[in-house]
């Protein structure tokens, strides 16, 4: 007769063990910043927990607040058609896509969704991949190698430089919009090089500002350089009919080689996107390691997005709304003797305020009177910029920036 393999009891107490990540430098560093926090009597304002409500508001420790920390530009988070495409998609797919799209994760809407970014943008195709973050990591390790060159702004966001570090590519910065440095930099360093990019944001999400796109397109020509536009805080927000940046400037979006964005804004969705040439596309499909060896976009993401997409399309007076909202917010931060940077009044603008202390109070100090905003501190932005970022939306009604306004007078006049 078989009996059952008996198990070994555990001892009544185990030997503690102890953790090796108690003595990393990073941990050592976060116990220094909670402790300095408890000391300045600032809450951490870090990973607290939100509930979205309509109308621009949002839920914090029970408390209905004007909500300014939301990347909802169009407000179109709990929009019905949105909410009722994510359902429906999940009712046809399920929730997961369930593999790799090159091998089993291909759903309809992937290329539903991607047909219509490429027609939005006046390119000739789109690919979407389940993470932002990894999109653009991905499209520069995939396009550039050892003998290339990455040229970008030094304000670019963290998964730009982590795409020009991990291709083995040069990598090296220009100063922020300062195209006169950029040319300086290809004259010296071009001829070095095969292939160069040049990356820069259509609108960039710590300062609210952008390129002059014409005069990097005739940098780019003049060089023989491409040139790589992310447009995550643009799609939605620049233009007229938010078409982004090349819709801002006047130009044609053929003339950029690699428009990257994301689907997490204005598309209230997740995930990125490129937008280009087929022959582009083709290469990301077959060759980009975050599109390639990793599951495909959850299908009632990609639903929601496509559906935000078409209300985009439909409703431009979305932007117009925007846009307003953030001219308003923007001329009254000025208004105040506050320092709005160089923002453009276009969804972002930021409060620098200079020092951690002063911002991390600030930030309490308004979320004790109802605005629910977020500060940006180093290394996120260079030492002596820390600031509250404030992202305008087009479901804020003018009682809304009133009372940020307000909020923020307080603190100019203490």
């Amino acid at each position: 007769m078989n009996r059952p393999v008996r198990q070994r009891a555990l001892p009544a107490a185990a030997p503690a063990r102890q953790d090796p990540f108690l003595q990393h430098p990073l941990h050592a560093e976060i116990e220094q910043e909670r402790y300095w926090g408890g000391v300045l009597g600032v809450r951490d304002p870090y990973y607290r927990e939100r509930d979205a409500l309509p109308g621009g508001q949002a839920q914090l420790d029970g408390r209905a607040m004007r909500n300014f920390a939301s990347y909802d530009y169009l407000g179109l988070n709990r929009h019905p058609a949105v909410l009722e495409a994510a359902r429906d998609a999940a009712a046809r797919w399920g929730i997961s896509a369930g593999g790799s799209r090159m091998t089993s994760g291909e759903r309809a809407v992937h290329g539903e969704l991607e047909r219509e970014l490429a027609d939005f943008t006046g390119t000739e195709a789109a690919a979407v991949f389940v993470s932002g973050h990894a999109t653009a990591i991905s499209v520069i390790l995939t396009l550039m190698g050892p003998r290339d060159l990455v040229v970008h702004d030094a304000l670019a966001h963290n998964c730009l430089v982590l795409g020009a570090e991990s291709c083995r590519a040069a990598r090296l910065a220009f100063r922020h919009n300062d195209l006169d440095h950029l040319e300086e930099v290809l004259r010296r360093s071009r001829h070095l090089h095969d292939k160069v990019l040049i990356v820069s944001e259509g609108l960039f999400s710590m300062s609210g500002d952008g390129p002059d796109l014409r005069a990097l397109l005739r940098i780019k020509q003049r060089h023989d350089c491409w040139l790589m536009m992310d447009e995550a805080h643009a799609l939605g927000v620049l233009g007229a009919t938010g078409r982004g940046i090349a819709e801002h400037a006047g130009v044609d979006p053929r003339d950029v080689e690699v428009w990257f964005g994301t689907l997490s804004k204005s598309l209230v969705g997740c995930g990125g996107y490129v937008c280009g040439s087929r022959a582009l596309v083709d290469i990301m499909r077959a060759r980009a390691p975050g599109l390639v060896f990793s599951v495909g976009m959850p299908p009632p993401v990609a639903a929601a997005s496509l559906a935000a997409l078409r209300l985009l399309r439909q409703e431009p007076d979305r932007v117009a709304r925007l846009r307003a909202n953030s001219r308003a917010l923007v001329d009254g931060v000025r208004n105040l003797g506050l320092d709005a940077g160089t923002a453009w009044g276009e969804g972002i603008v930021p409060v620098i305020l200079g020092e951690v202390p002063a911002t991390l109070h600030a930030a309490q100090a308004l979320e004790e009177a109802g605005i629910c905003t977020f500060p940006v501190l180093p290394p996120g932005v260079p030492e002596g910029t820390a600031r509250l970022r404030f992202f305008a939306s087009a479901a804020h009604a003018a009682p809304d920036i009133e009372a940020a306004l307000a909020a923020l007078a307080g603190l100019a006049a203490a």
